[in-house]
């Protein structure tokens, strides 16, 4: 690494822990205020943004075409798809309106008479975000460390560039109108840089990178600074003895269909046993009329050719499964099909083969659904209900940070809550203050009260 990009990541760095350090004292209702003017800026910029967002379009589409890039990472990039535009203005709205993270008591005792123990929320500190394609992830993160009070470097993916330049520009502008310091939010553009950066865990407190397996496993592997985030999103749906045929029908479609690109769309489909010839064929037929490919063992295709009429698309779409098939994100449509014999055998292979992001299973029974829930050991765990719904705006936090598959501090869609972490804040209210030496089991000594507090906030914050 060259000492100027070091030098210049450095320079970075320190603006950021100078920034965030700067920010704690600034009232948390100017943090509101820069999200209100976020918003606007957005609005304001929409039609010169959605332009560089058609440019990048352009350029990735050469790129597919070449063979450089798959077409699921073309398809994140699309900021005027569907309602993502609108529905990233309303997620910049909706964390403004959340509870402030942070300041909240999560401990309180009195230790002695007039010396009080509090734990409360505070933010992580620095936080660098590393993300490829998906161009809104900029307002997403932007918008949620500025309300949980985390100063944020930021790195999009060289294929959304024209895009994120002109969403940063828009962040600088309503930081601008605030006295949140404009260093508070910094957008980064090279690789090397974010080398530099991975080195600087004196400034750095957390990494999270969104994007491919190969980036997050390379950022993992690059840094001291905790990471967090998740590597695969191997979600599964298990088709449960008593499933109902019109719900089996609509969650798999939607879990695999709705967005198949997307982290917490389904990979696989695990059938037991029993539903091979009445519920299986149902839903595999609906999946072919969706275009799905069908990746099978041998029972699930055994059922499929057993059907008279055979299947559309059968011969087109359906092939024999790998032992790759189910430990592969395929983020199209394609979908692994597997037939165990029981709830315990398919919790196994869940727990064995997925990434620990989403599962569901579709019963009627609600003891397999507790022991479902309970047994399958992922971040989501579903009944009946879609794997696309883990999302953080689809669960109310607003927008995500990211998705966590991990098992400390945060899991799942991580929010507001999932950037927090604590401090404790002991206060002594007596005339000469608390020392240690006063307590003990000697003659003359204290004893410690450990009295429990009701309190919701710090008095001595207020």
């Amino acid at each position: 690494m060259s000492t100027s990009n070091k030098s210049a990541a450095t320079v970075i760095a320190r603006a950021a822990k100078a920034a965030f350090e700067a920010s704690q004292l600034i009232a948390s209702s100017e943090r509101v205020q820069a999200l209100h003017e976020l918003r606007n800026e957005l609005a304001s910029a929409k039609e010169d943004i959605l332009a560089a967002n058609r440019r990048d379009l352009e350029a990735a589409q050469q790129e597919v075409n070449a063979g450089h890039m798959s077409s699921s990472l073309l398809k994140r990039l699309d900021l005027n798809k569907g309602d993502k535009w609108e529905s990233m203005l309303q997620g910049v709205i909706d964390v403004a309106n959340l509870p402030d993270p942070t300041g909240i008591v999560t401990y309180a005792s009195e230790l002695d008479d007039d010396l009080e123990l509090y734990r409360v929320s505070c933010p992580i500190g620095v936080l660098l975000v590393i993300f490829e394609a998906r161009p809104e992830v900029v307002v997403n993160i932007a918008a949620l460390a500025i309300k949980s009070g985390n100063a944020a470097i930021l790195k999009g993916g060289k294929e959304s560039n024209e895009t994120s330049q002109l969403l940063s520009k828009a962040i600088q502008s309503a930081l601008s109108k605030t006295s949140i310091p404009s260093t508070y939010i910094q957008a980064i553009q090279t690789r090397a840089e974010v080398s530099a950066l991975l080195e600087l865990d004196q400034y750095i407190d957390l990494v999270i990178p969104r994007g491919s397996n190969s980036l997050v496993r390379n950022i993992q592997n690059s840094t001291r600074i905790p990471v967090m985030g998740h590597a695969d999103g191997l979600c599964s749906v298990f088709l449960d003895e008593t499933a109902d045929l019109d719900k089996a029908v609509r969650v798999v479609l939607d879990s695999k269909t709705d967005y198949p690109a997307a982290c917490n769309a389904a990979e696989t489909l695990i059938v037991h046993e029993k539903v091979l010839s009445t519920v299986w064929p149902a839903v595999a037929k609906a999946l072919l009329d969706a275009d799905v490919h069908l990746l099978c063992d041998s029972p699930t295709i055994s059922a499929l050719q057993s059907l008279s009429p055979a299947p559309a698309k059968l011969t087109s779409h359906v092939r024999t499964s790998t032992l790759d098939s189910y430990t592969t994100e395929h983020l199209s449509l394609t979908l692994s099909v597997i037939a165990l014999p029981s709830l315990s055998d398919a919790i196994r292979f869940i727990n064995s083969h997925s990434s620990h992001h989403t599962d569901c299973i579709v019963t009627e029974d609600p003891a397999a659904a507790s022991a479902f829930c309970r047994g399958v050991d992922s971040a989501g765990t579903f009944v009946n209900a879609s794997t696309r719904f883990a999302d953080g705006f689809r669960f109310g936090f607003g927008t995500e940070v990211g998705i966590s598959t991990g098992r400390i501090h945060a899991r799942g869609p991580v929010g507001l809550e999932g950037l927090v972490t604590y401090k404790y804040m002991l206060r002594s209210k007596g005339e000469k203050g608390h020392i240690v030496g006063e307590f003990g089991t000697g003659d003359g000594q204290k004893r410690y009260k450990h009295t429990n507090i009701e309190a919701k906030t710090v008095p001595f914050l207020e």
